[in-house]
């Protein structure tokens, strides 16, 4: 291939190459596209981290405190703390020292935890009976006003039926007139409503609907409703306030944006520096050690472990099978005579042969136990034939002491040689 050739190709390719580019960029468009993360880190771990951002906006004070510890060094005056944090371990002391705080000037705003139990006359919740705020569960409520409602139809049906065939058709009665006034009026009774002075429409907070606070004391002077409970009460203490909830989600990353709910979190905490209380449970000594010596509880795990292993070791040589092969009767003789001279002792062995040798000598010589001890050993020497030292070292009597191995050997050698003679 010449080199005019080759250049012609080349030229050639790169028009190719060219024409394809522009036919693609006219084809591409740019364009935008926004990638969700989820929350970061820091809205996973505080889920009030929205409601701080919030309240910093408005050129507020707000400081994060994992308890009550703060409180020792907190000025009342000019502060609300927002005890927002779970209270199941709070102390009676650490309650009292909530409300002194409180009625010193301070603004307490807390949720209510318990509901109120009428058998025990307390919900459990220090902060709530001590201020006579009880907390109630509006689906028991509903429970029991249906089980009485019920119970009043069955009693008045006689007569409400009468009623209705009073009626003429097409009227309805004054109360349902009434009841759908109501209903036009209130448009959101699953919102709470906070009402302000000089202010013709409330405000709209999305509180749980499903408890009710009630003032059993009669000391509130603010509240909010939703259509069929209480949500908010406002009472004085001491020199301060204090605020009761029954729920702070309207407050948390993913609620504070809907409806009212940023703008009342405003309204009580305005005018002042705000201090929250997200934690009041301290860690365990357990936890803090893992947290920060994790190292040590490990090191500490393995000398446990090697102690126990070096305890439970065994020592010394295993103990071998037993044989099922059958031994000889010497064997068992050996065995039973060992055992009795462990068990008995030499004193009862001599003294059953020296038995055994009297019972045999009654039988060869008549009246022989009415002999004296003398003439006994000389009709035993005629019997046997035995020299009477013999006799008389064999049927002596048995000294106290225990006999050495020889001597017992020679005393039941004896023995068994005069009781074999007979």
């Amino acid at each position: 291939m010449n080199r005019p050739l080759k250049i012609g190709l080349v030229g050639l390719l790169l028009v190719a190459l060219l024409w394809f580019g522009l036919l693609a960029a006219q084809r591409l468009q740019p364009y935008e596209d926004t990638i969700d993360h989820g929350p970061s880190p820091e809205a996973r771990a505080n889920e009030y981290l929205a409601a701080e951002l919030f309240l910093r906006q408005q050129k507020m004070t707000v400081k994060r405190t994992d308890g009550l510890d703060v409180l020792s060094a907190l000025p009342s005056t000019g502060q609300t703390l927002l005890l927002f944090a779970p209270r199941h371990n709070m102390t009676p002391r650490q309650s009292q020292l909530v409300l002194e705080w409180a009625a010193r000037g301070g603004h307490l705003v807390f949720v209510a935890e318990e509901i109120w139990d009428e058998e025990e006359g307390r919900s459990g919740d220090l902060l709530l009976d001590t201020l006579g705020i009880r907390q109630t569960s509006v689906y028991e409520d509903d429970e029991d006003s249906e089980e009485s409602s019920e119970q009043a139809e069955a009693d008045d049906s006689e007569p409400a039926d009468q009623e209705h065939q009073d009626e003429p058709s097409g009227v309805e009665p004054d109360s349902e007139q009434q009841a759908d006034e109501e209903v036009e009026e209130d448009r959101y009774p699953e919102l709470t409503k906070v009402y302000l002075e000089n202010e013709d429409a409330p405000a709209y907070a999305e509180f749980d609907t499903g408890y009710h606070l009630l003032d059993s004391e009669d000391r509130a002077y603010a509240w909010a409703n939703s259509g069929d409970a209480t949500h908010m009460l406002q009472l004085e203490h001491g020199k301060g306030l204090v605020t009761v909830l029954t729920d702070a989600w309207l407050w948390q990353n993913d609620s504070i944006g809907e409806y009212d709910n940023a703008w009342l979190l405003w309204y009580l905490t305005q005018d002042s520096a705000v201090t929250l209380v997200y934690s009041t449970e301290r860690d365990g000594l357990l936890s803090l050690l893992l947290k920060h010596y994790p190292a040590a509880l490990a090191a500490l795990a393995l000398l446990i472990g090697s102690l126990l292993w070096h305890v439970g070791m065994r020592h010394g040589p295993l103990i071998e099978p037993p044989t099922h092969a059958r031994r000889q009767l010497e064997e068992h003789l050996r065995a039973g005579a060992d055992f009795l001279l462990r068990r008995a002792g030499q004193q009862h062995l001599l003294s059953s042969l020296q038995r055994d040798i009297l019972r045999r000598a009654r039988h060869r010589h008549p009246g022989f136990e009415r002999l004296a001890v003398a003439e006994q050993w000389q009709v035993l020497g005629r019997l046997t034939r035995l020299p009477s030292g013999a006799v008389s070292a064999a049927m002596r009597p048995l000294p106290t002491k225990r006999l050495s191995a020889a001597d017992f050997t020679r005393q039941v050698a004896n023995l068994q040689t005069l009781r074999n003679a007979l």
